[in-house]
């Protein structure tokens, strides 16, 4: 919940506060905003607390190493008191003479970042995945699929960005491999590349006539 609150000793940073809520209801549930007053050493702002501190706690900023050019610390990373890891970044705040008065701490909670990469990594792992059965290594689509997937990986490009020389280049490669042997294998071919029926046959027949050249 957003607690905008503060103290006549803190009307410099009252600017800031808006700044803190609007990072907070964007990023909310996972983003905590922290104002500390430099010159008390104290805790003036909280927006979307997830952690017990409260508005007029001690900030103990003397743990702090603040140089005279600081302008942003970190990203760093913290433990929260309930074990949550804590990526944070701090901002330092100056009044219109450049000294430091405050510093907005922007906290990010990792522990629903690493649920959900947890689950992905056990979605996409092989580690426990077979390989496929015989039949289906000798499917000419696998095969073909297989053949561009690597061809596209070693250039790092995907077929999308494939302009017409490149294009070429992997016709090709896969007329080398006899990766039109299958039946239908020109059509899905040039269904994977996003061609013509015609303009496939019409590379082919360019391939065929430089061989037999």
């Amino acid at each position: 919940m957003l607690t905008p609150r503060g103290t006549k000793r803190n009307l410099a940073l009252r600017p800031y506060f808006a700044v803190a809520d609007g990072l907070a209801l964007l990023f909310r549930p996972v983003v905590e905003a922290v104002i500390h007053d430099i010159r008390s050493d104290t805790i003036v702002h909280i927006a979307n607390s997830f952690s017990p501190r409260e508005v007029g706690d001690s900030s103990d900023l003397r743990l702090v190493p603040l140089s005279p050019t600081a302008q942003v610390i970190g990203p760093y990373e913290k433990v929260g008191w309930d074990g949550r890891r804590i990526k944070s970044i701090s901002i330092v705040l100056r009044d219109s003479k450049q000294l430091p008065i405050g510093l907005l701490c922007i906290n990010t909670d990792l522990t629903q970042f690493e649920s959900v990469w947890r689950i992905l990594d056990s979605f996409i792992s092989t580690d426990t995945v077979t390989a496929p059965p015989e039949k289906f290594q000798d499917d000419w689509h696998e095969r073909i699929n297989r053949f561009i997937a690597a061809w596209t990986a070693k250039r790092a490009t995907t077929i999308d960005r494939l302009d017409r020389n490149a294009r070429r280049a992997l016709i090709e490669a896969l007329h080398a491999s006899d990766a039109f042997v299958g039946r239908r294998a020109t059509v899905y071919v040039a269904q994977v590349l996003g061609i013509s029926r015609a303009t496939m046959y019409n590379e082919l027949a360019r391939l065929k006539g430089k061989v037999a050249a």
